[in-house]
């Protein structure tokens, strides 16, 4: 359930290493969150179900959160979605199941390369929608190989999901 009087403020999932420790983009977007967190009251919703040694990436990031302070009744873990289309999905159920109207503002953190989709998917899904600066973990650099393949993987996928929602919108699940 949403804390009353927050603004929700949905933290996409980013991949674990192996062991199940966070990598840079999971760090950064959760230092955007809190970041953004720290000028407004938020509703964190974490989302990611991708287990790796047994931890799933919301449940690394509701734990880095509560170790930077933030207090439990301020977190809502949805730790099932296996890809940003379920992420979509399962965190406006947790929306509507707050009582969030649709058409409500909802914040959004992700890495730059995945929000143009996030942002897409969500107003797509009828939430008033807006992306929170990224503030990077590090200087993490990316080789040219790296940003291809995601600027490849990110122009196929924004399409099929953007279908997805739109056929979800129809038959709801």
């Amino acid at each position: 359930m949403l804390a009353s009087g927050t603004e929700p403020l949905i933290v996409f999932g980013a991949a674990l290493y192996p062991d199940g420790q966070p990598t840079p983009a999971l760090l950064g977007r959760i230092r955007s969150a809190l970041a953004y967190g720290a000028m407004q009251p938020v509703t964190y919703i974490v989302t990611g179900g991708v287990p790796r040694n047994g931890l799933t990436e919301a449940a690394v990031m509701a734990r880095l959160l509560a170790r930077a302070g933030v207090p439990e009744w301020q977190i809502i873990v949805e730790d099932s979605a296996t890809d940003t289309f379920d992420s979509i999905v399962l965190c406006s159920h947790i929306l509507k199941q707050s009582g969030v109207a649709n058409h409500a503002s909802v914040a959004m953190v992700t890495s730059p390369y995945h929000m143009p989709r996030c942002l897409l998917l969500l107003r797509l899904a009828r939430w008033r929608a807006h992306a929170i600066p990224f503030i990077p973990h590090g200087a993490h650099t990316v080789g040219l190989r790296t940003k291809l393949r995601r600027i490849a993987h990110e122009s196929f996928a924004i399409a099929w999901d953007a279908l997805l929602v739109l056929v979800w919108r129809i038959v709801p699940r």
